[in-house]
């Protein structure tokens, strides 16, 4: 036996089946610790380990038996390339919160309400971002997250097998290319509000040439803030679905071909 073997007393204490969930445990802790709603920083840590624990209860099963590690060397590069995995899998979910958050800022932006009210998040947000932020996440749970989530998470061993490093290069483009579609998402979320901010500057424009003794921004300001409140009222519903069909479609098929 060499150094680097684990002693037999500790495999047989543990037993193969503590190795196998260790293993899962190492791509789920990490894929979980940025999920949305789930891994959101105004969760407790302990509550997030909690939350890690049950998905791997959930995964690990459906899994063939890993290979216990030969020694602390393998584990460790276990160790490495799995979280690397779950959170490159995990970053790719939680760029979709980040396209509501933006998209909720372009909104506020375009109908002057970004300082009304306040956001609940770490960092401060509109009132827009928080509402979208907190319906989308509200919405996402309540129509089975946590369940497309763990087929996500069963799925992801089909791609990457455990202990293989993926593509640098794949994972580079692959990462830019949700990063791009992320900011496309916010940009066609918040098109009502752009829209309805265009069409007020260029009449709140025309009215000031044509009428010049006019104070137009007390006239404008309160139209582009009802404005804002009644899109919001009637386009939420909409802007919520597109978002979440998308997510949906990204955990169904994240377009990871990554080797």
């Amino acid at each position: 036996m060499t150094l680097l073997d684990l002693p037999p007393e500790l495999v047989a204490l543990f037993g193969a089946a503590f190795w196998h969930g260790a293993m899962v445990f190492l791509r789920i802790g990490a894929m979980t610790s940025v999920l949305p709603a789930f891994g959101e920083q105004y969760v407790p840590a302990r509550v997030k380990l909690v939350i890690a624990l049950a998905f791997t209860a959930i995964v690990a099963p459906a899994l063939p038996q890993m290979p216990i590690p030969s020694g602390p060397l393998q584990y460790a590069v276990y160790a490495i390339s799995e979280a690397v995995v779950g959170l490159a899998l995990g970053m790719g979910i939680r760029l979709f919160v980040h396209a509501l958050q933006t998209a909720g800022t372009i909104a506020a932006q375009s109908t002057s309400l970004s300082q009304v009210l306040g956001g609940i998040g770490a960092e401060p947000m509109p009132a827009l971002g928080a509402v979208l932020l907190v319906s989308g996440l509200a919405l996402a749970v309540m129509l089975g997250l946590h369940v497309r989530v763990a087929q996500f998470m069963i799925y992801s061993y089909e791609a990457f097998p455990v202990g293989a490093f993926p593509d640098a290069a794949s994972l580079s483009e692959w990462g830019v290319q949700r990063i791009a579609k992320s900011f496309y998402m916010a940009f066609t979320l918040a098109a009502p509000f752009l829209i309805t901010a265009v069409i007020y500057n260029l009449t709140l424009g025309v009215i000031n040439r044509a009428m010049p003794q006019l104070m137009v921004a007390f006239v404008g300001a309160p139209v582009i803030t009802f404005g804002g409140l009644f899109i919001l009222m009637i386009a939420s519903p909409m802007i919520l679905d597109v978002w979440f069909r998308a997510l949906t479609t990204f955990l169904g098929n994240p377009g990871g071909n990554i080797p």
